[in-house]
């Protein structure tokens, strides 16, 4: 049977699961997909899962997993106790939906609204070249790291890597950090992908990006997570983003803007046409 969480957004009320979805888990026959874990996700990071870094990712991943699980179990004992049958859940019910379908039709209005407005070519063409500075790709590094409770633990960690270099210190670095890092990461030998300055805990970002590419920290970096070592496997200059790359973003951004002057305008207008009472 179909479930819906009630800590899902509007989308997720009426947007069922693709058929060929891939099943995470299944609890008591009630499969969960990835299709609406990553709504989930998404909905509740607003949009920016992907550029979370990824232990963040697989951590918060997890939770909402747990969650899920939970609320499957939460409803499979409240149908068996009666639950879906009492006068409080079917008041709550319709009063729910009664709140949706508003949510729906506002959401389908103001879509209508956005579309209609359109940007010409020659105004996104303007505003990149207008402002150099939005549109550059910051630097980034990509890391590893090994994260354990003590310093005592870290330093010797750092013993054991300080000898080592180019291809044997990667291996064994991430050898270390499959079999020692308490971190998400330590599975995929402490990889955190790619991230920009600024993105990590100030700490982990300071000793980050002043390792040069193919190296460790010989200190352990203290954070409130415990004692990072880290290794710098790349690093990748700024760099200006070409107008291709970012020309639909512009327009989006253009397009937005011109949005909520249109709003104004049309909501100002809807309310000096409507009759408004105000209870005193």
């Amino acid at each position: 049977m179909k479930r819906y969480y009630a800590a899902l957004s509007l989308s997720l009320y009426l947007i069922g699961n693709s058929a060929s979805a891939a099943v995470v888990v299944s609890v008591n026959d009630d499969e969960i997909t990835t299709e609406e874990v990553n709504k989930v996700l998404m909905e509740g990071t607003q949009g920016h899962f992907d550029s979370l870094p990824p232990d963040k990712q697989n951590e918060l991943r997890h939770r909402i997993i747990e969650g899920m699980i939970a609320q499957e179990l939460v409803y499979d004992d409240a149908q068996k106790t009666g639950v879906l049958d009492s006068k409080e859940y079917k008041q709550e019910l319709e009063a729910l939906l009664s709140r949706l379908k508003m949510q729906l039709v506002a959401k389908l209005w103001e879509q209508e609204q956005f579309e209609a407005i359109k940007v010409d070519t020659k105004e996104v063409k303007n505003y990149y070249d207008a402002n150099p500075n939005e549109f550059i790709d910051k630097e980034k590094i990509h890391a590893r790291h090994i994260l354990v409770k003590s310093k005592a633990e870290a330093e010797s960690i750092i013993a054991v890597l300080k000898p080592l270099s180019g291809e044997k210190l990667k291996s064994e670095f991430m050898a270390q950090a499959r079999s020692k890092s308490i971190g998400p990461s330590a599975a995929r030998g402490g990889d955190l992908g790619y991230f920009p300055r600024g993105q990590m805990i100030p700490a982990f970002n300071d000793a980050a990006f002043a390792l040069r590419v193919g190296s460790i920290s010989y200190v352990p970096v203290q954070s409130q997570f415990g004692y990072h070592v880290i290794y710098i496997e790349d690093r990748k200059a700024a760099k200006k983003m070409g107008y291709d790359m970012v020309k639909n973003i512009i327009e989006q951004h253009l397009k937005m803007d011109k949005f909520k002057v249109v709003m104004e305008k049309k909501m100002a207008a809807l309310h000096e046409k409507a009759k408004i009472t105000y209870s005193k």
